[in-house]
């Protein structure tokens, strides 16, 4: 695979990972709601930040690792490939159950508390680490080219606040989020399929080391 399409590929993987539901997608819409439009733009900026981390994280350092020792690469993609084929499931199970937090209450805004409640969030959810290292290991050549070392972060940063700059925005908005809350369950499972799919790819691909 060509390392442009790798790139593109992987941007869009964790595009689908930053829109199924999870800590990160409930905080922001949370904010946005409970706080202000504000809040959830702070908090989305965070995210993104948190985004950059995991990448650099996966590119400098896991990756390293992953290229010279092939069967942690195959058994990466495998652990990663179940992982997200549970997180599939746990996705389609709660598709139907409305999100955690009360649109009722309000509190004091304070965006740069936000901001630090978004990057933290994102830095301490062990799931998002694993998503990183499994989309990386199955998706991004064993020696790709310098240039991707200094495209990836920022499209990253792009992808991860860009998606939940849109979240923000809607949650802070009552006709978008009426129209999401009405049809979760089926947009959670178009999610969770589409998850699950990427989850079955790395397995079935899992003993081909040089992707």
């Amino acid at each position: 695979m060509p390392a442009s399409t790798a790139i593109l590929t992987i941007l869009a993987a964790l595009l689908l990972g930053a829109m199924s539901p999870g800590p990160s997608f409930v905080i922001v819409a949370r904010n946005a709601i409970g706080l202000s439009r504000g809040d959830g733009l702070a908090t989305a900026l965070g995210m993104g930040i948190g985004g950059v981390f995991f990448s650099g994280i996966a590119l400098l350092g896991l990756y390293t690792l992953l290229a010279t020792v092939e069967w942690l690469y195959i058994g990466l993609k495998v652990a990663g490939g179940l992982y997200l084929v549970y997180l599939a499931s746990k996705i389609w199970r709660g598709a139907a159950k409305p999100l955690a937090f009360d649109a009722g209450q309000r509190a004091s805004t304070n965006p740069r508390k936000s901001f630090w409640v978004g990057l933290s969030t994102q830095l301490s959810n062990p799931k998002t680490a694993v998503y990183y290292g499994s989309i990386f290991a199955a998706l991004l050549p064993q020696h790709p080219p310098l240039w991707c070392y200094f495209a990836l972060p920022p499209a990253i940063f792009c992808i991860e606040a860009g998606w939940y700059t849109i979240v923000a925005l809607c949650f802070s908005s009552r006709r978008p989020r009426e129209i999401y809350l009405q049809w979760k369950a089926w947009i959670d499972r178009v999610a969770a399929s589409a998850v699950a799919a990427l989850g079955l790819r790395l397995i079935v691909t899992a003993h081909k080391v040089g992707i």
